[in-house]
């Protein structure tokens, strides 16, 4: 199918004996803006974690640009994974090295450009998110809204087919974190590729999300257009999209996620 960049046939993850994901099917489509959202514990990093190749799946396949990276061989993998990009949630920036040298650091892996191409291909990805006067400064001189775009040039460096975020939001400011989803969706809208964003972040989600995916438990209990998603019956979906933790059947697992003991006072 030309149009969809991946898709997910009943995924199964395991940690150990721990059933993770189970039975997980997704499609994300070219163009298209995909939030996997749920609560803590449910699946969604581990998700990301094998959309990117990071993790074998037990059982069920992922085809990502019409590769299986089950049982595609080490070569085949490492060029597919070099058509897509990843948005890491604390940014993954390396201290030691100045904004452009972070943005550079793909194009000298996986490329054989000159170094003078490069130095203007970085330029023009540091420009695109408003860094452009920023390249010479290190990471920890930066805000966290400018680390987190500075993140993002170094995740577009390759012209990603497919770009994978990671909480993008978590940690800034509701103004700044409004003006990243902005720039998330015009990059999107500029160049036509796919994302798939990680986050529990309300305003963000209606911000952004073509389609939604949530996950409960390791399963997905709903899945389509956020409308669709928002609408969901589901007690869970309801809980999450409500801001309603004493739901029926949500708050033992409200607790279980906060890490306390004995339940509520």
């Amino acid at each position: 199918m030309e149009d969809v960049t991946i898709q997910v046939q009943g995924l199964v993850a395991r940690y150990g004996e721990k059933v993770v994901l189970d039975g997980v099917d997704l499609t994300v489509k070219k163009g298209e803006l995909r939030v996997i959202l749920g609560g803590s514990g449910c699946g969604k990093s581990t998700l990301l974690k094998h959309l990117i190749g990071l993790l074998p799946p037990s059982a069920g396949s992922i085809q990502l640009l019409d590769v299986d990276l089950a049982t595609a061989d080490e070569p085949e993998k490492q060029a597919v994974l070099g058509r897509i990009g990843m948005l890491f949630q604390g940014g993954a920036l390396l201290n030691s090295m100045t904004l452009h040298e972070n943005v550079a650091l793909p194009m000298e892996e996986r490329t054989h450009l000159p170094t003078e191409v490069i130095d203007e291909m970085v330029r023009m990805k540091l420009a695109m998110v408003g860094l452009a006067e920023a390249s010479p400064l290190f990471p920890p001189e930066l805000s966290g809204g400018m680390r987190k775009r500075a993140a993002l040039a170094r995740a577009m460096a390759l012209d990603p087919a497919v770009l994978f975020c990671d909480e993008p939001s978590a940690g800034l400011d509701p103004i700044t974190s409004a003006a990243l989803d902005e720039l998330l969706l015009s990059i999107r809208d500029r160049f036509g590729m796919s994302m798939v964003v990680v986050t529990h972040e309300l305003e963000s989600i209606r911000r952004i999300a073509d389609r939604a995916t949530m996950l409960d438990k390791g399963k997905v209990i709903a899945d389509g257009t956020l409308a669709e998603v928002e609408a969901s019956p589901h007690p869970m979906v309801r809980a999450f999209f409500d801001r309603r933790p004493e739901a029926e059947g949500t708050r033992s697992s409200v607790w279980s996620a906060l890490g306390a003991s004995g339940g509520p006072p």
